[in-house]
């Protein structure tokens, strides 16, 4: 479930962007001792999950029903986003389900509640708090305990499929009716359980339904740690019998991968003592298993993806006179145009990722000398066979000698330089290398042009290994710019066809004016990482082995 909208707030304004995520955080659920609310059984519990936005309280996902069970541990992991800033309240409400007649009808269903922040479970990493029902009355000697953990950056998933050959038979007038319980041994020797698979009835051979969980919660990603399968025939009454357990490892599991199988031997310990020729209770077969890697951003940049930058600077006539103190492109020797400002305060975040600190300084929209034809990317340096500059001072040094020397003239075309761009990001896509992803900076006073030529351009570029940003210079009306920033919906080239992914951010600088330059920096390059991530997983690009540290 997501963080609803509207938590907390963010002193520094950024139209587009919500707050960055922390993290993710996995939280499971057990109950002890709950009241018993039916009559002839026990009761059948469901957890409810509601977070608090606004002051008000909203269910954001539930757990499976258990039933029979005054002492459930649920298989359900409910998935919250973690921001460090905020106090993200969170209530667990735990409610006797009768079927079809839905959870949470009617008071005497609820067995209890409890409140707790994110930040609490995430501290402690295991809560446990009585429940209380309403008015602030204990519910008996109930207890709930969630126990927390991060999904690191690293994480991926896995896709398992077992299946089971001749178990024991349980039952007297039919047969064994079993399920599947993987559990994780966690360092302290506790257990906890990573899935419960669903019951396949009256069947001693069952295939059971194929499922994914992460890395993180099959094994906190080590290969080597002990897990612990647990086959058991189901009983409605909530009276499970135990049929038998293996043990294995993530690494060994690996083994079931392509065509190969993994067996074990479905052992019941107290059979295995009292019977002289016992075997076993059964095997469970490991029939397939996929791995889906997640990488992150810092995988790539560990793995040294490097991000290459490069700013387009818009030199249209409607940007004033640079002599005049009203443009836009006066240079003040005391205080940086909008130009500068934008240009440095993103510029300085890129240049850490890039090793060799050069960056590609274009222009357009105005007459260049010697004949002074309108060109829509030139090089601000006029070297037309290397447009870099060092560092962010070089360009800012560059573009102060090139102003004398031009003609601002117009129209506001950009599709040129985003193609421009997009055939050295398709040069270095031809190498299948997590090796340079391009970022381009647009820094523009106007409405573009060339509005379905720059439509086109972004769709073919969003194929590519690289993002655009746009940042509105002035005080235009920039309505029509937020058409190529997809956040409003899926941005189409004149014919039809969306971007494969979203790749522009646009921003109109004087939501920055008062704040601090790296405010704005955080809000433009806030979908980078991530476009970076779609980009390298879509074309199933792992990282590229790390770098040694640099001594």
């Amino acid at each position: 479930p997501r963080a609803p909208a509207g938590m907390g707030t963010v002193s520094e304004p950024c139209p587009q962007t919500s707050l960055a995520v922390l993290s993710k955080v996995e939280l499971r659920v057990s109950c002890k001792h709950l009241l018993d609310r039916d009559t002839l059984n026990k009761s059948d519990p469901c957890v409810l999950l509601l977070m608090q936005s606004q002051g008000q309280w909203t269910e954001v996902d539930r757990s499976e029903i258990i039933k029979s069970n005054l002492n459930p541990v649920f298989a359900k992991i409910f998935m919250v986003d973690y921001y460090f800033e905020e106090v993200q309240k969170l209530r667990f409400e735990v409610y006797d389900s009768h079927g079809h007649a839905g959870v949470g009808t009617h008071d005497d269903d609820f067995l209890g509640g409890m409140e707790c922040t994110v930040g609490q479970i995430v501290a402690q990493k295991r809560v446990t708090k009585p429940l209380f029902l309403k008015y602030g009355k204990f519910a008996g000697k109930s207890t709930i305990t969630i126990i927390s953990e991060e999904i690191s950056g690293n994480n991926g998933y896995v896709e398992l499929a077992f299946r089971a050959k001749k178990l024991d038979d349980k039952d007297l007038f039919s047969k064994s009716d079993p399920f599947l319980e993987i559990y994780r041994i966690d360092d302290d020797r506790s257990e906890q359980l990573v899935y419960r698979t669903e019951v396949v009835k009256n069947n001693l051979s069952p295939v059971w339904e194929p499922f994914k969980v992460s890395l993180n919660s099959l094994c906190s990603c080590e290969e080597k740690r002990k897990l612990r399968g647990v086959v058991w025939d189901y009983d409605s009454r909530g009276k499970h019998d135990f049929i038998g357990e293996f043990f294995t490892t993530f690494e060994e599991m690996q083994k079931a991968m392509g065509e190969n199988k993994v067996q074990w031997d479905c052992m019941n310990p107290k059979y295995k003592i009292k019977k002289r020729n016992y075997k076993n209770s059964g095997v469970v077969v490991l029939l397939d298993l996929k791995i889906h890697r997640v990488y992150s951003f810092l995988d790539y940049i560990m793995g040294g993806c490097q991000i290459h930058f490069t700013v387009a600077i818009d030199f249209t006539a409607s940007n004033g006179d640079p002599r005049n103190s009203c443009s836009l492109h006066y240079i003040n020797p005391y205080q940086p145009n909008e130009y500068l400002k934008a240009l440095v305060a993103v510029g300085e975040i890129c240049q850490d990722y890039d090793s060799d600190k050069k960056f590609s300084a274009l222009g357009f929209g105005a007459r260049i000398p010697p004949k002074y034809e309108v060109s829509h990317d030139f090089a601000i340096n006029f070297n037309p066979d290397n447009d870099e500059c060092e560092g962010i001072q070089g360009v800012v040094e560059s573009y102060q000698s090139c102003l004398p020397k031009i003609q601002l003239y117009g129209p506001t075309n950009v599709a040129p330089i985003i193609s421009k761009v997009a055939r050295v990001a398709a040069d270095e896509e031809r190498t299948k290398e997590a090796s340079q992803y391009f970022i381009l900076l647009i820094l523009t006073d106007g409405v573009v042009t060339d509005m379905a030529d720059t439509r086109e351009a972004i769709v073919r570029a969003s194929y590519l290994p690289m993002s655009i940003i746009i940042v509105g210079v002035g005080n235009a009306d920039f309505t029509d710019m937020q058409i190529l920033d997809g956040d409003d919906g899926v941005l189409r080239s004149p014919k039809g066809e969306p971007v494969l992914r979203d790749i522009v951010q646009f921003v109109p600088f004087r939501e920055f004016k008062n704040a601090s330059p790296t405010a704005l920096a955080k809000c433009v390059l806030a979908e980078v990482p991530k476009q970076v991530v779609e980009y390298y997983s879509y074309k199933a690009f792992p990282p590229r082995c790390p770098r040694p540290p640099t001594p």
